[in-house]
């Protein structure tokens, strides 16, 4: 149990160490990483899509990272917008790591972006655990979730910079309780800002860009008990309702690997090298859990990427 704690913790602080560079280098560039994590169906793709598209509507330029386990759909729905976006596919990881998102972005971030969103795997157990060298995290959740999610997953909501909820035209069929899940919220992460969105109205996405670009110049002006620390490799990422165990990270299988496929989708800013596939020996790598903590996911098998025609917007 002891060689699978420190297994964790070797992983976790090497993450940490690979994501304060990356936001190093990308602050130098004057790019700020959005984190978004929520559950599967939370309506966090197109909400982002809307976001998208109000910035480039705005004339700032924006890019997008996408995560999934399976498909390009998501990267299809958001080219729509008109903003670059690159699909990571992880198959069968529960989460993204600073290093796949450095490497995705090598060759392929355009130069101008101001603010880079990385929609994370829809999961709020594992992703909450690794830092990606964000500036600003936000953690969404659908009103249909229920107002006691914080509670059930306060890892991920206690980490958060901007809680955002999601279909809030859904909130009176629903039942939605809006006082106690604020009070859920605040349980877990005493004043962190609360934003209603409905990607459908259009309720939020003004305040959600906004948000983000505010971070480009100054810190989030929340700092949640759980924020990731650079180079604490004691970690944050305990439950806040400790009762003196420490929580070093959720996912049991500890996954490093950096295999997922890297699609590009959007403007011009197609460069080869994007599209990795995994060959059948990368299955047989050990993971860090087997022992090597300092494993850093074998070599890039990388091709030219094919070029891909966004779909039409609806």
């Amino acid at each position: 149990m002891c060689r699978s704690v420190d297994v964790k913790q070797a992983v976790l602080a090497k993450n940490d160490d690979l994501a304060h560079t990356l936001r190093d280098d990308l602050a130098r560039r004057g790019v700020t990483v959005v984190n978004l994590l929520s559950s599967p169906g939370s309506g966090k793709t197109e909400l982002l899509g809307r976001v998208l598209a109000r910035a480039v509507g705005r004339g700032v330029p924006v890019a997008a990272l996408t995560a999934d386990l399976a498909t390009e759909n998501d990267a299809r729905r958001l080219a729509r917008s008109g903003a670059p976006v690159q699909q990571v596919l992880t198959d069968g990881l529960c989460h993204l790591e600073a290093r796949q998102v450095r490497r995705r972005l090598e060759g392929w971030l355009p130069d101008d972006t101001a603010v880079l969103f990385v929609e994370n795997v829809g999961n709020l157990v594992c992703p909450a655990s690794y830092d990606l060298g964000e500036t600003l995290r936000i953690v969404l959740m659908a009103v249909t979730e229920g107002e006691d999610k914080p509670l059930k997953y306060p890892t991920a909501f206690g980490s958060a910079h901007l809680v955002v909820t999601t279909k809030t035209d859904l909130a009176a069929p629903a039942g939605f309780d809006e006082a106690a899940f604020r009070a859920n919220v605040h349980r877990v992460n005493p004043g962190v800002e609360i934003v209603r969105t409905c990607a459908r109205t259009g309720e939020g996405v003004d305040t959600v860009l906004d948000r983000a670009l505010a971070t480009r110049h100054a810190a989030p002006p929340h700092r949640p008990p759980l924020a990731p620390r650079p180079h604490d490799h004691g970690h944050t990422h305990d439950d806040p309702h400790d009762d003196g165990h420490r929580h070093t990270h959720d996912d049991p299988h500890g996954h490093t690997h950096d295999d997922g496929h890297a699609h590009t989708h959007g403007r011009e800013h197609t460069h080869p090298g994007d599209h990795a596939h995994p060959h059948p020996h990368d299955e047989a790598r050990p993971h860090p859990g087997d022992g090597d903590p300092a494993h850093d996911g074998g070599h890039d098998h990388s091709h030219p990427a094919p070029a891909v025609t966004p779909a039409p917007a609806s």
